[in-house]
């Protein structure tokens, strides 16, 4: 019995592995193919996905390179706009200040002018006034003087005297 039972033994294992090697041979024909297609496919898609999402890491990288350039240069742009309108603003003070000492010089020259103008006017009405009053003065005294003969003859005498001819 136990050569019938290795023989039926051998017998299983043989049509097992035939039955075996055929699902294997009909399994590779029918579905590893399409199986292994499809891990292929989604190798690839994912080969293609992480390539272009290093691709667009890149990409940004590159843009954030740019990025800081740009903000850079309009930084120094803006520091050179600033520089100038801080030159600008204090060139316009500067000529403010100049424009307006010209004026005060000019105005106070004027006044001072206006001044020495209204002094000799005023010096001169003065003048003219002590010498009303000075004539006055005169014609009063030579009129108390002159009303009595012999006061008008001393006057005559002693303006004579006085007189070099």
């Amino acid at each position: 019995m136990e050569k019938l039972i290795n023989e039926f033994s051998f017998g299983l294992f043989f049509w097992q592995l035939l039955i075996f090697i055929g699902l294997i041979f009909l399994l590779k024909k029918y579905a590893w193919k399409p199986i292994l297609n499809a891990v292929d496919e989604r190798e690839n898609s994912i080969k293609e996905a992480l390539f272009s999402a290093d691709k667009a890491r890149k990409e940004m990288e590159s843009l954030n390179e740019d990025n800081q350039r740009i903000i850079k240069e309009a930084r120094a742009q803006k520091e050179l706009l600033l520089k100038e309108a801080r030159k600008t603003s204090s060139i316009i003070i500067e000529e403010a200040k100049q424009e307006a000492k010209i004026t005060a010089d000019n105005l106070i020259k004027s006044a001072k002018e206006s001044i020495e103008s209204e002094k000799r006017a005023a010096v001169q009405e003065l003048k003219g006034q002590v010498a009303d009053i000075a004539i006055q003065m005169a014609e009063k005294v030579l009129h108390s003087e002159l009303d009595n003969k012999e006061k008008q003859n001393e006057l005559i005498e002693r303006l004579l005297k006085e007189t070099k001819l």
